[in-house]
Order: structure tokens, then sequence, then C-alpha cells
């Protein structure tokens, strides 16, 4: 190991960073934890009307980040996108209440039970963010959208004027859109909403020059959204996706260890290469080796956790066990489970192996994982209760599993029964806001499984078996021959 930094200053080093990394999704992005994947590059383009990706894979974090004027200078700096520096940004929709900007939850569903189409809503949202005179006079929702209704040529002709003053001032006006699964708890109408928003969105990308629509969106959502509407393949064309390869992972912990402030952060710079120094030194960029080249990345990262996951690489190599345990279905990784599942492996590792030399013992690393999917697990839980009312029945099942006996599981514990329970539940209460969308399909349990795919909580083998990804697998009490052990009462 190298001697500048030992294993006991890897750990105060990690245990530090990455408690603020691993913080929710409350926390506003900064220029310390701004990190710029490779992979997310294309996101950024101002063309690129569909930004999907699954939940913690970055969509909010890009959608605070286009809103500030500092971030979005250092994105367009590293990525070399110019027009990031020409940009009028607007929020169109967000998780935080902003009613003069567009309606929240609560009035969404008041207009939503007075028949409004959703194409007409979001105009008016568009119209709020264009400062069309006429709409911001009015206070009420319902009352701009009628407006809307009343004036088309008025409305038209406002798009118009705006986009011909952007264009005379070399600015386009970018409108972003993110926490589209919080607009309504009935789901069919939450894609309703989703339908009228990416119609729009594809008007204004054909029919303006410099007005344009950001939609971060799950993938689910948006392919159930592409079928209620004409023509909607045309933004499958216009669509990025954000994943984290396992390079940008690693990029990311580095990344975060460089930029806290503190000196045993500054020991780890000087000994990991050239950090460039930016912003008067309020963050610092890694060498393009240590965020990109994964033979430089093993180096580093065996320095702080060991080569192995045991006494031999046959248990596996340590900067590939990790990210291949934490994917879901779709082979997506949260970059907040990954940096979760360090940091629990910091901590078991200075509880249980405090002498060992490494900074992180291998089966600290095991331990995070379980941690990171009961993490997981609860964060689904809260954002869709279905899915965990779904997987229940299958606890102390071992996967690979016949879909025949998942749907056999289904039938004994009732659960259709209890999907329509659980969405009667939060009919008429303040919760209802939070919980995001239901099932599409509850009473049918093969379709429920495909959703269920979709969203990466299960995955179809070849064989046309069910099988269930570690991440969620551990926490809800499933088992693999030879898999992460299932989680304990005390982990």
């Amino acid at each position: 190991m190298n001697a500048e930094l030992s294993a006991d200053d890897y750990r105060d080093l990690l245990a530090a960073a990455l408690s603020k990394a691993t913080d929710a999704d409350t926390t506003q992005p900064e220029l310390q934890t701004l990190f710029t994947p490779s992979s997310h590059r294309t996101a950024l383009y101002i063309d690129n009307t569909v930004v999907k990706g699954g939940r913690g894979v970055g969509k909010t974090f890009w959608y605070h980040s286009l809103l500030n004027d500092r971030l979005r200078e250092v994105a367009a700096r590293e990525y070399g996108i110019e027009r990031l520096r020409h940009l009028v940004v607007s929020p169109g929709y967000g998780a935080l209440l902003n009613a003069e900007r567009y309606p929240g939850p609560r009035v969404l569903r008041e207009l939503v039970e007075h028949d409004i189409q959703p194409y007409n809503l979001w105009y008016a949202v568009l119209l709020t963010a264009l400062g069309q005179p006429d709409i911001q006079r009015l206070r009420g929702w319902k009352e701009r959208i009628t407006w809307v209704v009343a004036h088309e040529e008025e409305a038209e002709r406002a798009i118009q004027e705006a986009d011909q003053a952007a264009q005379a001032k070399g600015k386009t006006h970018l409108i972003l859109f993110d926490a589209l699964d919080r607009l309504h708890r009935v789901r069919t109408q939450a894609d309703r909403l989703v339908g009228g928003l990416l119609q729009l969105a594809l008007h204004v990308r054909l029919a303006t020059r410099n007005i344009r629509f950001k939609v971060f969106i799950r993938p689910d959502m948006f392919d159930e959204a592409l079928l209620h509407f004409p023509d909607a393949s045309k933004l499958t064309a216009s669509n990025a996706t954000l994943k984290w390869s396992r390079t940008n992972l690693y990029g990311l912990l580095f990344h975060t260890l460089g930029n806290h402030d503190s000196e045993l952060a500054a020991r780890f710079r000087r000994l990991t290469g050239e950090w460039e120094s930016e912003l008067n030194g309020q963050r610092y960029k890694p060498p393009t080796s240590l965020s990109g080249d994964e033979k430089v990345q093993t180096n580093w990262f065996t320095d702080i956790a060991g080569p192995y996951m045991g006494s031999d690489y046959r248990k596996g190599r340590t900067y590939t066990w990790l990210p291949n345990h934490l994917m879901d279905g779709k082979e997506q990784i949260s970059p907040r489970s990954f940096l979760s599942a360090l940091s629990k492996a910091v901590a078991y590792t200075r509880e249980e192996h405090a002498s060992h030399r490494y900074a992180i013992h291998h089966e600290g690393i095991r331990r995070g994982v379980q941690v990171a999917s009961k993490t997981r697990v609860q964060e689904i839980r809260e954002d869709m209760p279905w899915v965990h009312l779904a997987i229940q029945p299958l606890s102390g099942q071992r996967v690979p599993i016949d879909e025949q006996q998942v749907v056999k599981a289904w039938e004994e514990a009732d659960l259709i029964e209890l999907l329509q329970e659980e969405a009667k539940r939060y009919e008429g209460t303040d919760e209802e806001a939070s919980v995001r969308t239901g099932p599409r399909h509850p009473d049918n349990p093969r379709r429920l499984i495909e959703e269920l795919i979709a969203i990466g909580v299960m995955q179809r083998r070849r064989d046309g078996r069910i099988d269930l990804p570690d991440v969620y697998r551990i926490a809800f009490n499933i088992g693999r021959k030879g898999g992460v052990p299932r989680l304990s009462a005390s982990t």
C-alpha cells in the first residue's frame, strides 16, 4: 500500500466524504459535487428533448444543475457544449412547489377532475415560462388554461415572438421537467399528462428554433406515453439515457474524495496525479486516467480495498464485484447505492476489522451491498408501495423461479385485492402527493410481471424463468444459490 495514505487515513477520508455524498434527493448540487460522467454528455444536448433514467441515476441532479448558472457553465466547459452558455432556463415542472410556474400535485388532480386537456395545461405552463403578460395576470391555473383555449391565435403568436426574441439575443429558452411520476396517483392519468407534455414538446421542437423542452422521465413512463399521440416516434430520435458505467462510478468516487474540504483530500489529490484546480480552488477536476481508465482505477481501488473479495481471485475482484452486485434488472446502477455501499463497508471495517491492512475489508463490501439493497427497497416502498406488495409474497423463495410459481404466490396472497386496497388507502389523503404512480394492470399477473421487469425490479432469463437482481433480492429475503446472503436481523 502506498505509504502516503495509510488504511486509517483512507478510512477517515472515505467516511467524511461519503457521509455528504449519500444524502437524499433533497440535497442540491454544488460545485464540489458536480461530477460530469462521460456517458451523460448527450443528455445535456439542447436538442435532446427526452432524458430517460431510473430512480437515483441523476435526473433531478441535472434538472437542478441546469437551473444553476455556475453549474451550467462548468458543464458547458467540461462537456464542450457551447450552447449551454447561451441559455435562458425555466422550470416547467419539478418536485419543489412553485405555484407561479406550474401547478402542484393537488391542483393537478383538481384540473384532471375537471377534464382539462393535458396539452392545454402544458401550453399554459409554456406561456408562463415565456412571460406572456395575459397569462401572468391570471393567478389560477384553471383560468390560465381557459385563456389558452379561448385565445389560440394570441397564444401561438406569443410563442413565435418569444422564439424571435431569443434568436435576436443569441439565446435558447430551455424549459425543464422533472418528477413526472408525481403528477398523479392514478397511473392512467399520469400517462395522459405525460403524453400531453411530450406532444407539446415535439410541437415546440418542430415549430421553433430557440425554444426547447427537456423532459427527465422514467423509461417505462416514456414508453407508455408514446402511445398517446400521433408522431410520437419522432421523439425517439431526440432522446438520451442516463447510464453509469463502471468507470463512471469509480470516477465519481475518486471525484468525491478529491473534492472533500480536508487535508486528507489534498494529500489524495497529490498522490493520484495532476488535479486541475477550478474556480479558485472551490472545485477540483481529477486527471482523465482516474475518471475514465479502468486499469488505473483498479490499481487505486486495490490500494483502498485490496484486490479480491477473499483470499484469491476465485472469490471475485473487488473492483468489479461491487458494481456487479448493485445492478438492477436493466443493468443500471444508482450512484447513491454505490456510494452508500462503500460508506457502510468503511463503517463495518472500522467496527469489526480495525487492524485490517486495507481501508475496506471484503466482508464490509458484502455488508455494504446488503445495506444498499435494504435502502433501495425502502426507497421503492416509499415511492411505489405496490412494488413491495408484489414482491413480498415471494419472500423465502429462491431465484430464478418459474413464472407460474410467481403467479401462484400472488394468488395465495390475494395480491389483486391488496393492490386495490392500497390504491384506496391514498385516495383523498395528503399522503398521496408523495406516493408515486401505481401499476397499470393490477388485475393481470402476467402484465404485472412485465411492468416489474420494465422498472428493473425483475428480470426474465433466456429460459423464461424470473430472476431478481441482488439489489432487490437481498432485502426482500429471496435466496440464490451461492449468492450474497439475505439480510439478518442485525444488518
